[in-house]
Protein backbone atom coordinates (compact mmCIF):
# COMPACT_ATOMS: atom_id res chain seq x y z
CA UNK A 1 0.00 0.00 0.00
CA UNK A 2 1.43 3.34 -1.08
CA UNK A 3 1.64 6.32 1.34
CA UNK A 4 -2.05 7.47 2.48
CA UNK A 5 -4.09 9.99 0.84
CA UNK A 6 -4.22 13.59 2.39
CA UNK A 7 -7.38 14.29 4.52
CA UNK A 8 -9.96 16.11 2.40
CA UNK A 9 -8.69 19.56 2.54
CA UNK A 10 -11.01 21.78 4.62
CA UNK A 11 -10.19 25.33 3.26
CA UNK A 12 -10.71 24.64 -0.22
CA UNK A 13 -13.57 22.10 -0.14
CA UNK A 14 -16.78 21.41 -2.12
CA UNK A 15 -18.93 22.16 1.42
CA UNK A 16 -17.73 25.78 0.97
CA UNK A 17 -18.89 26.41 -2.53
CA UNK A 18 -23.08 27.28 -1.70
CA UNK A 19 -21.84 28.87 1.46
CA UNK A 20 -19.75 31.13 0.01
CA UNK A 21 -22.21 31.93 -2.34
CA UNK A 22 -24.88 32.63 0.37
CA UNK A 23 -22.59 35.14 1.62
CA UNK A 24 -21.05 36.91 -1.15
CA UNK A 25 -24.56 37.58 -1.36
CA UNK A 26 -24.29 39.16 1.59
CA UNK A 27 -26.10 37.28 3.72
CA UNK A 28 -25.74 37.11 7.52
CA UNK A 29 -24.57 33.83 9.22
CA UNK A 30 -22.00 32.44 5.84
CA UNK A 31 -18.53 32.63 5.70
CA UNK A 32 -17.06 33.34 2.22
CA UNK A 33 -14.04 30.98 2.39
CA UNK A 34 -13.82 30.82 -1.60
CA UNK A 35 -14.11 34.62 -2.03
CA UNK A 36 -16.24 34.98 -4.46
CA UNK A 37 -17.24 37.93 -5.94
CA UNK A 38 -20.21 39.79 -4.69
CA UNK A 39 -23.39 39.39 -6.46
CA UNK A 40 -26.93 40.10 -6.18
CA UNK A 41 -27.86 37.05 -8.45
CA UNK A 42 -25.55 33.43 -7.53
CA UNK A 43 -26.11 30.59 -9.84
CA UNK A 44 -24.19 27.34 -8.74
CA UNK A 45 -23.82 24.38 -11.61
CA UNK A 46 -23.13 21.23 -10.38
CA UNK A 47 -21.99 19.10 -13.00
CA UNK A 48 -21.74 15.25 -11.10
CA UNK A 49 -19.29 13.46 -12.39
CA UNK A 50 -16.73 15.95 -14.16
CA UNK A 51 -13.95 16.07 -11.51
CA UNK A 52 -10.52 18.62 -12.74
CA UNK A 53 -9.15 15.96 -14.50
CA UNK A 54 -11.96 14.80 -17.26
CA UNK A 55 -12.28 18.20 -17.60
CA UNK A 56 -8.26 18.95 -18.36
CA UNK A 57 -8.46 16.25 -20.93
CA UNK A 58 -11.56 17.30 -22.87
CA UNK A 59 -11.38 21.12 -22.73
CA UNK A 60 -11.78 20.81 -27.07
CA UNK A 61 -14.99 20.01 -26.17
CA UNK A 62 -15.90 22.68 -23.47
CA UNK A 63 -14.12 25.91 -24.57
CA UNK A 64 -16.22 28.00 -22.65
CA UNK A 65 -15.83 25.86 -19.56
CA UNK A 66 -12.26 25.97 -20.58
CA UNK A 67 -11.55 29.36 -20.72
CA UNK A 68 -12.45 29.76 -16.89
CA UNK A 69 -10.46 26.88 -16.19
CA UNK A 70 -7.32 28.20 -17.79
CA UNK A 71 -7.55 31.22 -15.86
CA UNK A 72 -5.67 31.79 -12.62
CA UNK A 73 -8.45 34.21 -11.48
CA UNK A 74 -11.71 32.43 -12.34
CA UNK A 75 -10.34 28.95 -11.38
CA UNK A 76 -9.47 26.80 -8.36
CA UNK A 77 -9.05 23.37 -7.58
CA UNK A 78 -11.52 21.94 -4.70
CA UNK A 79 -11.37 18.71 -2.66
CA UNK A 80 -14.86 16.51 -2.89
CA UNK A 81 -14.03 15.21 0.22
CA UNK A 82 -14.33 11.31 1.20
CA UNK A 83 -15.89 9.33 -0.50
CA UNK A 84 -15.93 11.00 -3.51
CA UNK A 85 -19.84 9.49 -4.38
CA UNK A 86 -22.48 11.85 -5.07
CA UNK A 87 -24.57 11.68 -2.09
CA UNK A 88 -22.32 12.15 0.58
CA UNK A 89 -20.93 15.12 -1.70
CA UNK A 90 -24.10 16.59 -2.19
CA UNK A 91 -24.82 16.26 1.30
CA UNK A 92 -21.01 18.25 2.10
CA UNK A 93 -22.83 21.00 -0.71
CA UNK A 94 -26.19 21.29 0.56
CA UNK A 95 -25.30 21.31 4.26
CA UNK A 96 -21.78 22.89 4.35
CA UNK A 97 -20.53 20.33 6.28
CA UNK A 98 -18.22 17.18 6.41
CA UNK A 99 -19.32 13.74 5.90
CA UNK A 100 -18.56 12.96 9.72
CA UNK A 101 -21.48 15.41 10.46
CA UNK A 102 -24.17 14.86 7.92
CA UNK A 103 -23.90 11.22 8.08
CA UNK A 104 -24.29 10.45 4.86
CA UNK A 105 -20.75 8.71 4.64
CA UNK A 106 -21.21 6.37 1.48
CA UNK A 107 -23.50 5.34 -1.31
CA UNK A 108 -25.11 2.53 0.50
CA UNK A 109 -23.98 2.32 4.48
CA UNK A 110 -25.34 0.04 7.51
CA UNK A 111 -28.33 1.41 9.54
CA UNK A 112 -27.16 0.63 13.28
CA UNK A 113 -31.18 0.89 14.39
CA UNK A 114 -32.37 -1.29 11.64
CA UNK A 115 -29.23 -3.35 11.19
CA UNK A 116 -28.94 -3.78 7.53
CA UNK A 117 -27.30 -1.34 4.69
CA UNK A 118 -29.37 1.23 3.31
CA UNK A 119 -28.82 3.25 0.13
CA UNK A 120 -28.39 6.91 0.51
CA UNK A 121 -28.91 7.93 -3.44
CA UNK A 122 -32.27 7.07 -5.09
CA UNK A 123 -33.12 3.62 -3.19
CA UNK A 124 -34.01 4.77 0.03
CA UNK A 125 -35.17 2.19 2.50
CA UNK A 126 -38.90 3.49 3.47
CA UNK A 127 -37.95 2.93 7.45
CA UNK A 128 -35.15 5.48 6.91
CA UNK A 129 -36.31 9.30 7.88
CA UNK A 130 -34.10 12.08 5.50
CA UNK A 131 -34.67 14.77 8.13
CA UNK A 132 -33.68 12.80 11.10
CA UNK A 133 -30.73 10.72 9.29
CA UNK A 134 -29.71 14.31 8.45
CA UNK A 135 -31.05 16.61 10.41
CA UNK A 136 -29.06 19.64 10.39
CA UNK A 137 -30.12 22.94 8.71
CA UNK A 138 -29.31 22.83 5.11
CA UNK A 139 -27.98 26.08 3.18
CA UNK A 140 -31.26 26.96 1.27
CA UNK A 141 -33.00 26.57 4.36
CA UNK A 142 -30.45 29.05 6.39
CA UNK A 143 -30.47 31.52 3.22
CA UNK A 144 -34.08 31.22 2.60
CA UNK A 145 -34.62 32.22 6.24
CA UNK A 146 -31.83 35.21 6.03
CA UNK A 147 -34.06 36.43 3.01
CA UNK A 148 -32.85 35.45 -0.47
CA UNK A 149 -34.91 33.61 -2.91
CA UNK A 150 -33.75 30.36 -3.48
CA UNK A 151 -34.22 27.59 -6.43
CA UNK A 152 -33.19 24.27 -6.93
CA UNK A 153 -33.03 23.19 -10.59
CA UNK A 154 -33.22 19.25 -11.31
CA UNK A 155 -35.00 16.74 -12.96
CA UNK A 156 -38.98 16.21 -11.86
CA UNK A 157 -38.21 13.19 -10.07
CA UNK A 158 -35.62 14.86 -7.26
CA UNK A 159 -37.83 17.33 -6.47
CA UNK A 160 -39.04 15.23 -3.07
CA UNK A 161 -36.64 12.51 -3.18
CA UNK A 162 -35.43 11.41 -0.16
CA UNK A 163 -32.01 12.60 -0.67
CA UNK A 164 -33.00 16.06 -1.07
CA UNK A 165 -35.39 16.02 1.75
CA UNK A 166 -32.53 15.61 3.58
CA UNK A 167 -29.65 17.86 2.67
CA UNK A 168 -31.31 20.24 -0.09
CA UNK A 169 -34.31 21.49 1.36
CA UNK A 170 -35.34 24.57 1.06
CA UNK A 171 -36.68 27.07 -1.28
CA UNK A 172 -38.74 26.52 -4.72
CA UNK A 173 -37.90 23.48 -6.89
CA UNK A 174 -38.33 23.51 -10.71
CA UNK A 175 -37.53 20.16 -12.92
CA UNK A 176 -36.84 19.53 -16.24
CA UNK A 177 -35.25 16.43 -18.07
CA UNK A 178 -32.62 17.88 -20.05
CA UNK A 179 -29.86 20.09 -19.97
CA UNK A 180 -31.34 22.61 -21.95
CA UNK A 181 -34.60 22.90 -20.82
CA UNK A 182 -33.11 22.81 -16.92
CA UNK A 183 -30.51 25.89 -17.99
CA UNK A 184 -33.61 27.67 -19.54
CA UNK A 185 -35.81 26.99 -16.41
CA UNK A 186 -33.34 28.61 -14.19
CA UNK A 187 -32.87 31.75 -16.14
CA UNK A 188 -36.94 31.90 -16.60
CA UNK A 189 -37.06 32.06 -12.72
CA UNK A 190 -34.08 34.10 -12.38
CA UNK A 191 -36.12 36.68 -14.87
CA UNK A 192 -39.41 36.44 -12.94
CA UNK A 193 -38.11 36.95 -9.17
CA UNK A 194 -35.58 39.67 -10.55
CA UNK A 195 -36.19 42.36 -12.82
CA UNK A 196 -33.68 43.40 -14.90
CA UNK A 197 -31.29 46.25 -14.34
CA UNK A 198 -32.55 49.57 -15.50
CA UNK A 199 -35.71 48.53 -14.47
CA UNK A 200 -37.57 50.41 -11.94
CA UNK A 201 -38.74 48.82 -8.69
CA UNK A 202 -39.54 49.89 -5.00
CA UNK A 203 -36.46 48.92 -2.53
CA UNK A 204 -33.73 46.28 -2.54
CA UNK A 205 -34.57 43.13 -4.07
CA UNK A 206 -33.94 40.64 -2.08
CA UNK A 207 -30.85 38.26 -3.06
CA UNK A 208 -31.23 35.44 -5.49
CA UNK A 209 -29.57 31.73 -5.10
CA UNK A 210 -30.35 29.16 -8.11
CA UNK A 211 -28.58 25.82 -7.17
CA UNK A 212 -28.43 24.19 -10.90
CA UNK A 213 -28.13 20.23 -10.93
CA UNK A 214 -26.59 17.95 -14.04
CA UNK A 215 -26.26 14.47 -13.42
CA UNK A 216 -26.23 13.26 -17.45
CA UNK A 217 -22.00 13.32 -17.26
CA UNK A 218 -22.18 10.93 -14.38
CA UNK A 219 -24.74 8.68 -15.93
CA UNK A 220 -22.89 8.66 -19.39
CA UNK A 221 -19.79 7.98 -17.91
CA UNK A 222 -20.88 5.02 -15.56
CA UNK A 223 -22.29 4.04 -19.01
CA UNK A 224 -19.63 4.11 -21.53
CA UNK A 225 -17.16 5.81 -19.70
CA UNK A 226 -15.56 9.37 -19.57
CA UNK A 227 -14.62 10.44 -23.11
CA UNK A 228 -16.55 8.23 -24.97
CA UNK A 229 -18.73 9.46 -27.86
CA UNK A 230 -21.70 9.83 -26.12
CA UNK A 231 -19.94 11.62 -22.48
CA UNK A 232 -18.32 14.24 -24.86
CA UNK A 233 -21.91 14.91 -26.66
CA UNK A 234 -23.15 15.88 -22.98
CA UNK A 235 -20.11 17.59 -22.48
CA UNK A 236 -20.63 19.58 -25.41
CA UNK A 237 -24.23 20.40 -24.56
CA UNK A 238 -23.23 21.66 -20.87
CA UNK A 239 -20.62 24.00 -22.10
CA UNK A 240 -23.24 25.44 -24.61
CA UNK A 241 -26.19 25.74 -22.05
CA UNK A 242 -23.38 27.37 -19.49
CA UNK A 243 -22.30 29.55 -22.07
CA UNK A 244 -26.19 30.44 -23.53
CA UNK A 245 -27.25 31.15 -19.27
CA UNK A 246 -24.02 33.56 -18.83
CA UNK A 247 -24.46 35.58 -21.95
CA UNK A 248 -28.15 36.51 -21.09
CA UNK A 249 -27.67 36.95 -17.38
CA UNK A 250 -24.60 39.66 -17.89
CA UNK A 251 -27.05 41.29 -20.44
CA UNK A 252 -29.06 41.46 -17.91
CA UNK A 253 -27.90 41.96 -14.56
CA UNK A 254 -23.96 43.04 -15.36
CA UNK A 255 -21.30 41.97 -12.66
CA UNK A 256 -24.88 41.56 -10.29
CA UNK A 257 -25.08 38.34 -11.33
CA UNK A 258 -22.79 35.84 -10.90
CA UNK A 259 -22.07 32.02 -12.16
CA UNK A 260 -19.91 29.04 -11.09
CA UNK A 261 -19.28 25.62 -11.73
CA UNK A 262 -18.07 22.68 -9.80
CA UNK A 263 -18.43 19.21 -9.28
CA UNK A 264 -19.46 16.08 -6.90
CA UNK A 265 -16.28 13.89 -8.26
CA UNK A 266 -14.05 12.80 -11.05
CA UNK A 267 -14.56 9.38 -12.25
CA UNK A 268 -12.18 7.17 -14.02
CA UNK A 269 -12.65 4.31 -16.65
CA UNK A 270 -12.13 0.19 -15.76
CA UNK A 271 -11.61 -2.55 -18.00
CA UNK A 272 -13.95 -5.29 -17.10
CA UNK A 273 -10.80 -7.31 -15.77
CA UNK A 274 -10.06 -4.80 -13.56
CA UNK A 275 -14.23 -5.17 -11.68
CA UNK A 276 -13.28 -7.94 -9.11
CA UNK A 277 -16.29 -9.86 -7.84
CA UNK A 278 -16.03 -10.82 -4.23
CA UNK A 279 -18.73 -13.04 -4.15
CA UNK A 280 -17.07 -16.37 -3.04
CA UNK A 281 -14.47 -14.83 -1.33
CA UNK A 282 -14.14 -16.55 2.58
CA UNK A 283 -10.88 -15.24 2.67
CA UNK A 284 -12.27 -11.88 2.16
CA UNK A 285 -15.51 -11.67 3.54
CA UNK A 286 -15.33 -14.21 6.56
CA UNK A 287 -15.91 -12.43 9.51
CA UNK A 288 -17.64 -9.59 7.71
CA UNK A 289 -21.69 -9.45 8.25
CA UNK A 290 -22.71 -6.70 5.37
CA UNK A 291 -20.80 -4.73 2.63
CA UNK A 292 -21.52 -0.98 1.96
CA UNK A 293 -20.02 2.06 0.69
CA UNK A 294 -18.50 1.91 -3.40
CA UNK A 295 -17.26 -0.50 -5.28
CA UNK A 296 -14.00 1.95 -4.98
CA UNK A 297 -14.64 2.44 -1.13
CA UNK A 298 -15.47 -0.60 0.85
CA UNK A 299 -17.20 -0.58 3.87
CA UNK A 300 -16.99 -3.72 5.50
CA UNK A 301 -19.19 -3.92 9.13
CA UNK A 302 -17.73 -6.78 11.12
CA UNK A 303 -19.87 -9.74 12.73
CA UNK A 304 -18.63 -9.08 16.36
CA UNK A 305 -16.76 -6.28 18.06
CA UNK A 306 -12.53 -6.65 17.88
CA UNK A 307 -12.80 -8.65 14.16
CA UNK A 308 -11.87 -5.18 12.09
CA UNK A 309 -7.98 -6.21 12.48
CA UNK A 310 -8.53 -9.88 11.35
CA UNK A 311 -10.39 -8.57 8.64
CA UNK A 312 -8.10 -5.81 7.54
CA UNK A 313 -5.09 -8.20 7.73
CA UNK A 314 -6.69 -10.80 5.50
CA UNK A 315 -7.69 -7.49 3.00
CA UNK A 316 -4.44 -6.59 3.26
CA UNK A 317 -2.59 -9.85 2.45
CA UNK A 318 -4.36 -9.68 -0.60
CA UNK A 319 -4.90 -6.16 -1.81
CA UNK A 320 -2.79 -4.27 0.43
CA UNK A 321 -0.35 -3.30 -2.89
CA UNK A 322 -3.28 -2.19 -4.69
CA UNK A 323 -5.63 -0.49 -1.94
CA UNK A 324 -5.44 1.56 0.89
CA UNK A 325 -7.18 -0.59 4.20
CA UNK A 326 -8.21 0.78 6.92
CA UNK A 327 -10.12 0.28 10.34
CA UNK A 328 -12.64 2.66 11.38
CA UNK A 329 -10.31 4.29 14.06
CA UNK A 330 -7.61 4.42 11.29
CA UNK A 331 -9.79 6.69 8.87
CA UNK A 332 -11.30 8.99 11.61
CA UNK A 333 -8.00 9.59 13.19
CA UNK A 334 -7.17 10.29 9.24
CA UNK A 335 -9.40 12.84 9.13
CA UNK A 336 -10.97 11.13 6.00
CA UNK A 337 -14.56 12.27 7.30
CA UNK A 338 -13.56 15.40 8.95
CA UNK A 339 -15.32 15.97 12.53
CA UNK A 340 -17.40 12.66 12.98
CA UNK A 341 -20.66 12.68 15.77
CA UNK A 342 -21.15 10.18 17.50
CA UNK A 343 -24.39 9.30 15.66
CA UNK A 344 -22.74 8.96 12.67
CA UNK A 345 -19.42 7.00 13.80
CA UNK A 346 -21.68 3.10 13.37
CA UNK A 347 -22.42 4.35 9.95
CA UNK A 348 -18.93 4.04 9.15
CA UNK A 349 -17.21 0.40 8.21
CA UNK A 350 -15.38 -1.43 10.46
CA UNK A 351 -12.41 -2.06 7.87
CA UNK A 352 -12.47 0.94 5.05
CA UNK A 353 -11.01 -0.72 1.61
CA UNK A 354 -10.07 2.63 -0.95
CA UNK A 355 -8.66 1.90 -4.15
CA UNK A 356 -5.63 2.96 -5.07
CA UNK A 357 -4.74 1.13 -8.63
CA UNK A 358 -6.87 1.04 -11.57
CA UNK A 359 -9.85 -1.83 -9.78
CA UNK A 360 -13.25 -1.63 -7.80
CA UNK A 361 -14.50 -4.48 -5.74
CA UNK A 362 -18.54 -5.82 -6.23
CA UNK A 363 -19.71 -8.27 -3.82
CA UNK A 364 -22.39 -9.04 -6.39
CA UNK A 365 -24.27 -11.51 -3.63
CA UNK A 366 -25.81 -8.36 -2.34
CA UNK A 367 -26.20 -6.12 -5.17
CA UNK A 368 -26.69 -8.17 -8.54
CA UNK A 369 -24.39 -8.56 -11.35
CA UNK A 370 -25.61 -5.67 -13.38
CA UNK A 371 -22.79 -3.13 -11.37
CA UNK A 372 -20.19 -5.15 -13.17
CA UNK A 373 -21.32 -3.28 -16.79
CA UNK A 374 -20.50 -0.22 -15.01
CA UNK A 375 -17.42 1.61 -16.92
CA UNK A 376 -17.31 4.86 -15.36
CA UNK A 377 -16.26 4.39 -11.29
CA UNK A 378 -15.52 6.44 -8.49
CA UNK A 379 -15.63 6.84 -5.00
CA UNK A 380 -11.85 6.16 -3.70
CA UNK A 381 -8.95 8.99 -2.60
CA UNK A 382 -7.50 9.23 -5.48
CA UNK A 383 -6.73 12.70 -7.13
CA UNK A 384 -8.92 11.73 -10.44
CA UNK A 385 -11.83 11.06 -8.23
CA UNK A 386 -11.49 14.01 -5.47
CA UNK A 387 -10.80 17.19 -7.14
CA UNK A 388 -12.88 18.90 -8.55
CA UNK A 389 -12.71 22.10 -10.45
CA UNK A 390 -14.51 25.62 -9.24
CA UNK A 391 -14.78 27.75 -12.64
CA UNK A 392 -15.89 31.25 -12.15
CA UNK A 393 -18.12 31.28 -15.50
CA UNK A 394 -19.63 35.08 -15.47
Amino acid sequence: MGPLPAPPNSQAHLQHVLTSAASALGLEGFTNRLRLPEAEIAVVILADGLGDKQLAAHTGHARFLASAWRSTAAAQVLDSGAPTTTASSLASLGTGLAAGQHGLVGYDVLSPELSRVVNMLGQWDSDVAPRQWQPHRTVFESAEHGGAKVLTCSRPKFRSSPLTQAVLRGGQFSGADTIERRFDAAADWIGAHRPATGTLHRGRPAPVLVYLYVDELDKTGHRTGVGSARWLQMLETLDSAARRLCRGLTESYGSLARVVLTADHGMINLAQEQRIDISGRPDLLAGVAHTGGEPRFLHLYTEAAGQAKDVAERWHQAYGDQAWVLTREEAVAEGWFGTVEDRVLPRIGDVLVAAQADIAFFHTERTGKDVLKMVGQHGSLTEAERRVPLLQLA
